[in-house]
């Protein structure tokens, strides 16, 4: 069992349900589209690892407790901009809730109070805050350029002592954190450029098979299976199908999906292994 001290970030949609039921394949395309555009690479910028997506909720770790707080001030500040050409009740609004605490580490996932407090934090957290724990407070105050708003003494489910707990003040002063989104090394190509890509291949394909099939191309006789065949890897080969969620609650398509690429990733560490993509 490893443990080590670490900077948690908790996050979740408020409302999250009524959402769903207005519009559950707007909703979740929007979450996905926030997530990939803008949660994911600003945690990458600053050093933080998303240990797991839940549902409309996600689990961060990070090394710096002023790297965590400032991600999470610039995603609140972005995400009212993208929030803003939509309604009220249309809008995907995330609370945030940071600690430091000791974390239990067991393969990529981590537990213990640390996390807990994490959680309980983000559920005091107003729409669009973020709320902290007073270790938090004390690591940054010195370091970022914000205020805070002291919540005092909170008694938090399932945690023996009451948790002093600060709001993030989300003003002019904090918005000045904010930088461009810097896009994750390495992510995938934009789905404007694969289809221009996609269509450009097509193109290239049509023209090719004008000259392809000219009459005065011998015909050539085809090759045989044998000679077809391609060798086998030395070592087991593996292929890890979709999960289907056979559920009624659409909410676990992410779980299914995230359960489908932690095997792949798991199985692909494995050396003796081939894995199939």
């Amino acid at each position: 069992m490893e443990r080590r001290l670490a900077a948690i970030l908790a996050a979740d949609v408020a409302g999250y349900s009524r959402l769903i039921g207005m519009d559950e394949a707007g909703t979740l395309s929007a979450l996905k589209a926030h997530r990939e555009e803008l949660i994911e690479p600003k945690v990458a910028e600053h050093s933080g690892r998303i240990v797991k997506l839940m549902g409309d909720g996600l689990l961060a770790e990070f090394s710096s407790a002023v790297e965590a707080v400032q991600c999470a001030v610039q995603i609140q500040h972005v995400m009212a901009e993208r929030n803003a050409p939509f309604s009220e009740d249309r809008r995907i609004i995330f609370r945030i809730g940071i600690n430091i605490g000791d974390i239990v580490v067991e393969g990529e996932d981590i537990y213990g109070d640390g996390v807990n407090v994490a959680a309980r934090l983000e559920g005091l957290a107003e729409p669009g805050g973020i709320c902290v724990r007073r270790n938090v407070r004390n690591q940054v105050r010195d370091k970022l350029d914000i205020d805070f708003e002291d919540l005092g003494e909170v008694e938090v489910k399932n945690i023996a002592r009451p948790v002093r707990a600060f709001r993030v003040v989300l003003d002019a002063k904090s918005a000045s954190l904010v930088t461009p989104v810097a896009p994750i090394r390495g992510a995938p190509v934009s789905r404007v450029l694969l289809v221009g890509a996609t269509g450009l291949v097509a193109l290239l394909v049509a023209a090719g098979s004008v000259f392809w099939w000219q009459p005065w191309v011998p015909d050539v006789e085809p090759a045989s299976v044998d000679k077809m065949t391609l060798p086998l890897p030395e070592q087991p080969s593996i292929a890890v199908l979709p999960f289907d969620n056979f559920s009624h609650d659409s909410e676990q398509d992410f779980l299914a999906d995230g359960l489908t690429e932690e095997i792949i990733n798991t199985l692909s560490k494995t050396p003796e292994l081939f894995v199939i993509a």
